[in-house]
This record gives C-alpha cells, structure tokens and sequence, in this order.
C-alpha cells in the first residue's frame, strides 16, 4: 500500500483542451478514493496519468512519496481494472489471473510457486473456484468482473485502479459488485483510486469522494459531508438523487427572499445577510396542513413520481421550481395547490 499524491498537475491536449486544471489531491494509504464527476470533468485523464498513460504537462505525480512523472506504467507498480475487463478471450480464468506475473515473472524474481500461492488467494477471494477452466466468453458478466479485479490483485501492486468497471452490468449486478468491491477492499486495503460518473457508486463504496469539473478538484470530503455540506452550488446539484434544490436569493432581516417568494431562515441561517443560493435537500421539504403556518410557502403540484417507498413531486413555488421527497405510504395529493416548509435545520446558503 502507498500513498498517491497528485501536486498542481495540469494536461493539456494538442488541441488546447485543459482536461484537468492545477489538481492538487492526496490520497492516504489504504484509503478508497473516488474520483467523481460527469462526462468530460477529468476523472479518467486523471486516472491515466497516474498510471502513466497520458504525460502531464506541468505538476507532479508521487506514489509513496517518489515522483513518478518519468517512469513508464510497467515500473509505476499499479494494478488497473477497465470499463472493458480487457481479458483475453483464448485464455482460461486460471491463465488470465496468471498470465501478468508469467510474463513478469523473471524480471519480478517469483518462483511458479509463489504464482500458484497469489492464484489461489485470488480464486478463494473472489470466489473463482468453480469457473477457473472457463473461457471469458463462458462467464457472467459479474464473473467476468471478479477475473478483472483479481488479476489486478494477483500483482500485489501498491495502488489499485479502477476505470468506471461496473458501467456495463445490469443494475442488479451492479448492486451486487458494490458490495463486494467494497467487501475487497475492507480485507485486502490496497490503496484504490476509483473512476466514476455514478454518485450512488460514489457514495457506497468511498472513504472519500474528490468531485471534479472541468478538470478542477470542486470538493474533496467523505462521502457524507459533500451531500450535507457541499463545497459549492456545483456539487450540491450534482450529488443526490434527487438532487438539492437551489433557490437564487437573497438572505436579509432573518428571511430568504427570492422574487414573489419569502420564508423564514432557520436559525442556524438568520444571521446571515448576503445574495446566495439557498440549498435544501428535497428529503427536508414539509407538507403543511395549515396555509397560515409563519413557514407555509404555497406551491403548486406539477407531477409526482411513485418510486415504491418513496415519492418525489416536482412543485412550483411562486416561479421557482423545487423538488419533494416523500414516504409513499403518506398518500399525498398527487395534483393541486398545497403550502410546504422550506425551513429547515439542515438547510445551507452558497455563495452565487
């Protein structure tokens, strides 16, 4: 296990493009990191040129506190697990998770023995046993996974990447293979940096999440920290499903007021005076019985989407759209006029 630090590293393509911009991150030993974005932000350019794929143009690359900008992938001791799996189709499972340390195994000094030791842990952890004369054309796609990760495992490597590698499982299976990424990792600790556009994956299997757009690190946090205090207005739309509502305002005199729209601050809120966007978690929106509550803002019901336990109604208020989340069995009114609360303790203002 080694620690990953990238240091003001900037790429810039031939043609101009700056995919990432002066990114400064560190990853600890034994850490889950999660590089998390939309398309285009930077994450894989990130990825690759900690592996050594893509050259940086300016910054430095440390793993284990040694710059490795010079060195070539092979000599940067990194396991990689791709979107595609990458294995070869000829091969069996046995000889796919083996095949790396076979074609190193001279310059890696290890002994046949010690390949069948590294195997055997793999296929025990992995749970391979019953698949290992199989050809991948022969595997589930779960299974094709595990064969992907576990020759990466077979290297030892003291970093651990992995490139959006659940993207083409059903979501069932994509379900699963969290858990047992996730369940990997507790057990075997290698220091992972990890690829994704997928926010639940994000969350369910990061000890920390760096959010990047436009090549630029916007939050770098624990998973729950950037959904209840995100950095900025970019990460709390992007981060929560649905996401956090933003209201475009202005705090003043104990109260937020957006156009024709006004309601109280919470407490935590009432001292500050400043144009801002008002962020609330659609989870935090209450339904009022009573349209004279000092809290009630009136909405209208635009539509609602039954999601089993919960529902989620997309209203307008006073020309500003928002979002609820509501427990299903609450049978609310799926069409009308109704009052809600937008106060609420663990509401934030964002600078605009």
């Amino acid at each position: 296990m080694s620690t990953v630090e990238f240091s003001s590293v900037t790429k810039r393509f031939d043609d101009g493009t700056v995919a990432l911009d002066s990114l400064s991150l560190k990853v600890e030993e034994g850490e889950f990191l999660v590089l998390l974005g939309p398309s285009g932000c930077g994450k894989s350019t990130a990825l690759r040129v900690l592996a050594g794929l893509e050259e940086a143009s300016s910054g430095d690359i440390l793993i284990g506190g040694q710059r490795v900008n010079d060195l070539p992938p092979g000599a940067r001791d990194l396991g990689m697990v791709f979107q595609s799996y990458a294995l070869y189709p000829h091969m069996s499972v046995a000889e796919n998770l083996s095949f790396g340390l076979r074609r190193g195994q001279q310059r890696l000094a290890i002994s046949e023995a010690e390949i069948g030791e590294r195997v055997n842990s793999a296929v025990d952890l992995l749970d391979l046993s019953e698949v290992l004369d199989r050809r991948p054309r022969e595997l589930s796609g779960g299974q094709q996974q595990r064969v992907a990760i576990g020759r990466a495992l077979v290297r030892r490597p003291k970093v651990l990447l992995m490139d959006e590698p659940l993207s083409n499982l059903d979501a069932k299976l994509r379900n699963r293979m969290r858990l047992e990424i996730r369940r990997l990792h507790e057990r075997h600790g290698t220091t992972t940096v990890y690829v994704t556009h997928d926010q639940v994956e994000a969350m369910t299997l990061a000890d920390r999440i760096a959010v990047l757009n436009g090549g630029r690190l916007q939050q770098h946090a624990r998973p729950l920290d950037a959904y209840h205090r995100p950095a900025n207005s970019f990460v709390a739309s992007f981060i929560g499903t649905p996401p956090m509502n933003l209201i475009e305002g202005e705090a003043r005199s104990n109260r937020f007021h957006a156009g024709e729209l006004s309601f109280p601050l919470p407490a935590h809120l009432s001292a500050h005076s400043a144009r801002a966007f008002y962020g609330i978690r659609p989870e935090h929106i209450r339904r009022l019985d009573s349209a004279e509550h000092p809290e009630a803002v009136p909405a209208q019901v635009l539509g609602r989407e039954n999601l089993g336990s919960v529902s989620v109604t997309h209203l307008d208020a006073l020309g500003h759209r928002i979002t609820a989340s509501e427990r299903t069995d609450d049978d609310p009114d799926a069409s009308g006029q109704i009052t809600v609360s937008l106060t609420h303790s663990s509401a934030i203002l964002l600078e605009n």
